[in-house]
């Protein structure tokens, strides 16, 4: 059956679309891969009867994804490897924080739930700041870390980026599950490139041959802004791309609209949830003072930067269809709770703003999707 088109109206549009691409993601051409006998599986496609125990399972990817699928497939597999072309930084974290829990069982929720927020978002600010201020040092401690949780003797280069603490996301190991499989020699890493999938398994460049039942394909992900939506204002087409974020929610010239786009280097809802109250204070702005619609002004200076500044991938791969930074607030993404906190809650909301009612002869903006 055909896809039917549908009409909706509103006055004020809200995007909760994260920005990743969520039908598809990104999978690189292997050479060979057609002469593999076992099965090859994208996790963003992954088969409900996929049976893995017992098996050979290779992961190809260092990312999150393959953080999270090698210790848990582990379990009941033959042997998990986790084939990567470089390191990640990897840091175990408890699944229950003991002192949230703590803090929650003696404190009234009305006074524990933002104490726990603002300690965790002051701890992962103090953290991010320190790996960008003192790069060397934190990656030194990560490292460390990350060693004590090892077998004597493991080889650190499987865990030693090129590239300083968050230049690229780090990937929080829950409970330290991925260090005690392969600890237990349930897991393993190998860094390597593929030079081709054979019958029975993949060719690595260096020579070494890894066998495989299942290989997983955990090679990236795809970005995508505002879930794949198209803007029309006044009869013309927006190209996203050369839009300039405003607060790090609304697009300059799209009267509105706002986007809720968490942070990249701490929890997702602590942005999404100061979006949200922004949100809700500038449309009761609007209606109280009898206005229809909001446009965010440009910036008067021509500086533009890339909207997301990690240098991972999947990030390079997708930044000329995101928005463009300006040179200052409020066209700036900061990815500083504090600073944001000061901007989207107790900031106003009528700065560098052009407000107004709609009259006959204005048309609406259109969005598809």
């Amino acid at each position: 059956m055909a896809d039917t088109a549908i009409t909706m109206t509103c006055d004020f549009l809200s995007l909760c679309t994260g920005y990743y691409r969520y039908d598809e993601g990104h999978q690189p051409v292997f050479a060979g891969v057609e002469n593999f006998a076992g099965e090859v599986v994208h996790p963003q496609l992954w088969p409900e009867d996929l049976d893995y125990a017992g098996k050979q399972v290779v992961v190809i990817g260092s990312g999150a994804t393959a953080i999270t699928l090698v210790p848990a497939m582990a379990e009941t597999a033959k042997h998990v490897t986790m084939l990567q072309r470089s390191p990640t930084y990897l840091v175990a974290a408890p699944g229950h924080n003991p002192i949230a829990n703590v803090l929650r069982d003696r404190l009234p929720h009305r006074i524990a739930g933002p104490f726990v927020r603002w300690l965790f978002a002051i701890f992962g600010l103090v953290s991010y700041q320190l790996c960008r201020r003192r790069p060397a040092m934190m990656k030194s401690l990560l490292l460390k870390v990350a060693r004590r949780q090892l077998p004597p003797g493991y080889d650190m280069a499987h865990l030693t980026p090129r590239y300083n603490p968050w230049d690229q996301r780090m990937c929080l190991v829950k409970d330290g599950d991925m260090f005690t499989a392969i600890s237990d020699g349930r897991a393993s890493i190998v860094t390597d490139t593929i030079e081709t999938f054979t019958p029975s398994g993949i060719r690595l460049s260096s020579g070494k041959e890894l066998p495989a039942d299942i290989v997983v394909t955990a090679t990236g992900l795809q970005l995508l802004p505002l879930g794949g939506t198209e803007l029309i204002v006044d009869g013309e087409r927006l190209d996203i791309g050369e839009a300039v974020s405003y607060k790090g929610m609304m697009l300059t010239g799209v009267p509105n609209l706002s986007w809720t786009f968490g942070y990249t280097n701490a929890s997702w809802t602590l942005k999404a949830d100061l979006v949200a109250r922004y949100t809700c204070r500038l449309l009761n702005y609007l209606d109280a003072n009898g206005y229809d619609y909001i446009v965010p002004l440009p910036p008067t200076s021509t500086e533009r930067t890339s909207f997301l500044d990690l240098t991972s991938g999947y990030v390079q791969r997708s930044a000329d269809v995101f928005p463009k930074q300006g040179a200052g607030p409020p066209w700036r993404l900061y990815q500083n709770y504090l600073l944001d906190y000061r901007l989207l809650a107790k900031g106003p909301v009528d700065d560098h703003v052009r407000f107004g009612q709609r009259t006959a002869v204005e048309q609406p903006a259109e969005v598809s999707a």
